[in-house]
């Protein structure tokens, strides 16, 4: 209704109510010009909106509705891995034992909490093939930080000075040649083969004693599994260097096969992505980082849970659950956050790995890679596949089959919005001019599937039919289409 579509202020009206204080309990001699500074009263009363419950809650409710979220639809984002977050995480996490802790109580009085890091730790441990996790980092460019420390920290206290480089192959995420630029390091990038895995003969000259390690991820950016990944492991460690797993794209090998038995020394973990919670939205979110045997004591502190002597000499002593209460290793990072980690995200990922037990979290890669699979070849027909090969858990189109009609990917994309889908990753990865990317995960049903392949069928005839909707949408959401160049350079940024 347009009357809720005003601002809150705008449906005020003298004299309505939607909630009545009760009366001040007080006495008169504990009033508010005693107990409080006189220049620190406002001398104006608050204007506040004066409205009905009804219209309050009907405002609301219909502001709400304007977002897109994963509860009110598909999102085939595509590397982002936005799967649906079960309620029962957010039950458990509410729960007053757990919402309600503060984090510089002593240690005696949240055992339950203690034993939520060490068995998520133990968990990501086992999926993973790591040694050891520290789930202190706040989100996942974080760990990839934490982690490239992890590698530097590792040459410096060998005294290995000159390894300088990082390689990041040409398809990786932009956040990898940040996070290591970030930590000082210099970025050098390995080519492509044509069918979109690392070059192995561009790599070799690259290899020599200046370098630090080399970041991947398997499956790569463009879904592909690196087949020869032992051999670049092998190349990679006869260097001296050490080998970086982002772990942006686990998902679909979870239950099939570990980084840690690929020959990857560090990892990081998006928690968001493979273990279903919330996108932090620039707020809450995790990054674990995870480390074979022999990195363990470069992690960062508190590591309470690296070592059961450290926490078990630790009960009854009055200790806090995050003060740096171990003896840091000579060669350990230190600190990389206030507190250990967020909480209550890992006890969602650990709820997700509790319900789905060992036997069920087997089947995620398997679906989510079938998922992917079922969308990717139903749609080769209307969009261009640059890659033919049996793709993992995400795939990328280059645009439209048909280019003459002059319907970009960006207006596929509008254009997906009107059909309340989100619309997927686009114009990444940069190998692919008309990039789009597709991840439908392991949670969607195949009615949805099918639903979301109908209407990008429906997108590509429309395309031919009527290729000005395409370059106009959306047309049914909120906001329609900005100038986004005009959007980027001269911001409104007040009203």
């Amino acid at each position: 209704m347009k009357y809720y579509d005003k601002l809150i202020f705008e449906l005020s009206s003298p004299g309505r109510r939607g909630y009545t204080l009760p009366a001040n309990d007080y006495p008169s001699e504990c009033c508010l010009e005693k107990a409080v500074p006189k220049a620190m009263l406002r001398e104006t009363p608050v204007d506040l909106p004066q409205v009905s419950e009804p219209d309050v809650v009907r405002h609301y409710t219909n502001l709400s509705q304007m977002n897109f979220g994963v509860d009110t639809g598909f999102y085939p984002l595509g590397s982002c891995t936005m799967k649906y977050n079960p309620k029962i995480n957010e039950e458990i996490a509410s729960m007053p034992a757990f919402a309600g802790i503060h984090p510089l109580q002593p240690l005696s009085t949240i055992s339950g909490c203690k034993k939520v890091y060490e068995d998520l730790s133990r968990a990501l441990s086992a999926i993973t093939g790591m040694a050891a996790f520290t789930l202190n980092p706040f989100a996942g460019a974080h760990g990839e930080l934490t982690g490239l420390m992890i590698m530097r920290q590792y040459h410096i206290s060998r005294g290995d000075l000159g390894r300088r480089k990082v390689i990041v192959p040409d398809s990786a995420h932009g956040t990898n040649p940040a996070s290591a630029a970030v930590c000082g390091l210099e970025v050098v990038v390995v080519k492509s083969k044509p069918d979109g895995r690392i070059d192995e003969e561009d790599l070799k000259p690259l290899l020599d004693e200046t370098v630090a390690g080399i970041m991947m991820t398997n499956p790569n950016t463009l879904g592909l599994f690196e087949t020869e990944i032992k051999e670049i492991a092998e190349l990679v460690h006869a260097c001296g260097g050490l080998l970086y797993y982002d772990g942006a794209n686990m998902n679909p090998l979870i239950g099939v096969v570990r980084p840690g038995d690929m020959g990857f020394d560090i990892m990081h973990l998006n928690l968001h992505k493979s273990f279903s919670t919330p996108h932090g939205g620039g707020g809450p979110g995790s990054g674990p980082v995870g480390v074979v045997a022999h990195l363990v004591k470069y992690l960062p502190q508190p590591d309470f849970y690296v070592s059961g002597k450290q926490s078990d000499a630790l009960e009854g002593s009055g200790k806090a659950l995050f003060t740096d209460y171990t003896v840091p290793e000579k060669d350990s990072l230190g600190r990389v956050s206030g507190f250990q980690g967020n909480f209550g995200v890992l006890l969602k990922a650990l709820c997700y790995i509790l319900m789905l037990g060992k036997e069920n979290v087997k089947a995620v890669g398997p679906l989510a890679t079938l998922s992917a699979n079922y969308i990717k070849e139903s749609l080769k027909d209307s969009f261009e596949l640059p890659i033919p090969s049996v793709c993992k858990h995400e795939f990328v189109f280059d645009g439209l089959k048909d280019k003459s009609t002059g319907v970009t990917t960006l207006d596929v994309a509008k254009r997906l919005l009107d059909y309340g889908f989100h619309a997927p990753t686009i114009y990444f990865p940069l190998l692919f001019h008309q990039a789009i990317m597709i991840e439908p995960t392991e949670t969607e049903s195949k009615e949805t599937l099918d639903s979301f392949i109908d209407i990008m069928h429906r997108i590509a005839a429309e395309a031919v039919s009527d290729p000005e909707a395409l370059k106009t949408a959306p047309h049914t959401t909120p906001v329609r289409r900005l100038d986004e160049t005009a959007a980027a350079r001269n911001p409104k940024l007040c009203f």
